[in-house]
Formats: structure tokens, sequence, C-alpha cells
């Protein structure tokens, strides 16, 4: 799933990020700001969701009943949320899976 995010995010997707975010998603972005999934989607449906590089290294995931916690490392370059970004960044999500399928509830990233 988290390379079909990357995917879903490369290409703004707006049907599978609306499928795969969970309503009452929160994310911690790297300047500490919470981001919920109405301020990412509708970055994505402004164009302010901008991908030039995003290339992706699962580090590890782990399964815990009905919930994944997944560690990725991106190389990024692009805008987010309309503020332009570039460098690595590591992320930790929190997928739960519901009866529609797995969703992002969680998120954090940092640059490292």
């Amino acid at each position: 799933m988290e390379f079909l995010l990357v995917e879903g995010i490369k290409s703004s997707n707006i049907d599978f990020l609306e499928k795969t975010i969970h309503d009452d998603l929160l994310c911690f972005a790297p300047d500490g700001s919470t981001i919920t999934k109405q301020m990412d989607m509708a970055s994505h449906k402004a164009g302010e969701m901008i991908v030039d590089k995003l290339a992706a290294q699962i580090e590890d995931i782990r399964i815990i009943g009905d919930t994944a916690v997944s560690t990725t490392v991106y190389d990024t370059k692009g805008k987010m949320l309309g503020n332009p970004i570039e460098g690595t960044f590591k992320y930790i999500r929190v997928w739960k899976m519901f009866d529609d399928g797995l969703k992002v509830i969680a998120a954090s990233v940092f640059k490292i």
C-alpha cells in the first residue's frame, strides 16, 4: 500500500487518495504543524501539491492486529501544501483495516 500511496501522491489521484486517507487523519509535518485530510486533499485539488521527485524506500512494516505501522524514507523535491520541499524525509504511517480497505489514520514526517 505504501508504494500505491506514493503513486497516488505523484499523480494527485484524488479518488485513490480519498479512499486511502481516513477522514480523521492527523499528520505532523516537518515544521511541527498538523495536516488533516481536508488540508491535504485541498492542496492536491488546487494543484499546490507538486511532485518533481519522490523516490521511496520502505524501511520497516509491523503488523499489529488490524493495524500496520510503516516507516519509509523519501528522496523528495517539489511543493507540499504550496511550500517548497526538498531533501530526504522519513515518514511513519499508521494504517488501519476497515470494512472498505486499509486507510492511513496517522502519520509524521521529519527531515533527515
